[in-house]
């Protein structure tokens, strides 16, 4: 979709992206706030930013309980949601373009004048906890937290968040929503078709939302640490065993890396024909796997995870450390990073295909650190991808000698100590 991208500060401290897409009958609204758990003031208390988010579009100055809110914002086929993550809060709707005014006062009214009844905290803690209760059964999260904190994450799994529940009070939820709900604190992005008039119109509203002053907080750092032994985790009802093998630096990679770690990804495990996923598939050895990376302000890390049987294992991490130690030499064909190029060109155009997929974009990087990720400069970044910066970042990675690996199934300690041999010879 063709937009345009205006960023404004408002004089309340708040600030965000206004994007213009001509003609767009839909209306996005994204408001974040770093209001997440990190941002809590104990442990014990850990799960007050995630209960306080299902309160907030709940009872409010007008609207008595959460049910008869929602039903005035959805009457006409909005849609609104909210999620916490460890830094952020965000608060996200969708509505038809005619009733766009209505919809944006009504968000003003739930953040900024939530009534935090006693009987919906009961509520919501019930549904919270239903909700925490559900994520212990999904094995590949389970063990990708245990394999976070193992290596210096500091964050609460599933499990243990369900046990802080217990803790948490009403006045928590009002001390942490009082200071992490400034203006100060608020970024946002607003997409739709928005014109010289409405874009007034929509920082006139938002200037008079009435959100106290405050501070931007900002990001907590931790290094990762990397793990000496292998997680293991015994689920005997788990016949494969689903494997997690983190990479990390502590250092936060440059764009052009990103792009290249990205390409890697594609080109070790992104399809059927890929060197990693597409081997391992040609001799039968697993139905699926992937790999990914993931940055902070301060760090990095190169994952691979998915889930096979005991019996395949050292077969497909042979395949693996065998293809890793490819792309270290350099054994990378042009035609293996063209394709890899096109196919990230592909993506990238089949993207922002609506504005709230054009609201996801920008927010990846805008809540983050302010950059605003130009869209239509992305073709630029992604046609420079070399082999150079790809070994480069590969091999940074790896000798840095940092990483984890976990294995979550009906399998000993033993038989993943010794798969975490096999995989220490990438190491070595």
């Amino acid at each position: 979709m063709r937009h345009f991208v205006d960023e404004v500060v408002l004089q309340n401290g708040s600030r965000g992206l206004l994007v213009h897409v001509p003609n767009a009958t839909v209306m996005s609204y994204d408001f974040e706030f770093r209001a997440g758990h990190d941002y809590c003031t104990s442990d014990k208390i850990y799960e007050t930013p995630h209960i306080m988010e299902h309160m907030v579009l709940g009872a409010n100055e007008q609207y008595p309980n959460a049910r008869q809110f929602n039903a005035e914002l959805e009457k006409n086929g909005a849609y609104s949601n909210a999620s916490t993550s460890s830094a952020s809060l965000k608060y996200v709707a969708d509505c038809a373009d005619f009733e766009w005014q209505r919809v944006l006062d009504l968000l003003r009214l739930a953040i900024t004048k939530p009534l935090f009844l006693n009987d919906e905290f009961k509520a919501e803690c019930g549904n919270v906890k239903e909700e925490l209760t559900d994520f212990l059964s999904s094995n590949s999260r389970v063990l990708w937290q245990r394999l976070g904190q193992a290596s210096g994450e500091h964050f609460l799994n599933d499990e243990e968040r369900v046990s802080a529940m217990s803790a948490v009070r009403l006045k928590d939820i009002k001390e942490h929503y009082a200071r992490t709900h400034t203006s100060d604190n608020m970024r946002f992005i607003i997409v739709g078709n928005i014109k010289e008039e409405r874009k007034q119109q929509i920082i006139d509203m938002l200037e008079k939302w009435g959100l106290p002053r405050g501070n931007r907080f900002g990001l907590v750092h931790e290094e990762l640490l990397g793990a000496r032994e292998p997680i293991h985790i015994l689920r005997k009802d788990v016949e494969n065993i689903h494997f997690g093998l983190s990479v990390q630096a502590n250092w936060r990679l440059p764009d052009d890396e990103s792009d290249a770690i990205s390409a890697l990804n594609h080109m070790l495990t992104g399809t059927l024909h890929s060197t990693i996923l597409g081997r391992a598939r040609e001799k039968g050895l697993v139905y699926g796997m992937w790999s990914d990376f993931v940055i902070s302000d301060v760090a990095s890390e190169w994952d691979f995870g998915g889930q096979v049987s005991l019996k395949n294992a050292p077969k497909l991490f042979a395949i693996l450390n065998e293809e890793i130690k490819k792309v270290l030499a350099g054994d990378i064909t042009p035609a293996e990073i063209e394709a890899a190029k096109q196919f990230a060109l592909g993506k990238h155009q089949m993207g922002c295909q609506t504005v709230g997929s054009i609201a996801s974009w920008y927010a990846r990087r805008y809540y983050f650190d302010g950059y605003i990720d130009d869209y239509a400069d992305r073709p630029k970044a992604i046609a420079e991808i070399n082999k150079a910066t790809i070994v480069k970042t590969a091999s940074d990675f790896i000798d840095g000698k940092r990483w984890a690996f976990g294995g979550l199934g009906n399998c000993t300690a033993d038989d993943l100590k010794v798969l975490h041999q096999q995989l220490s010879e990438l190491f070595a």
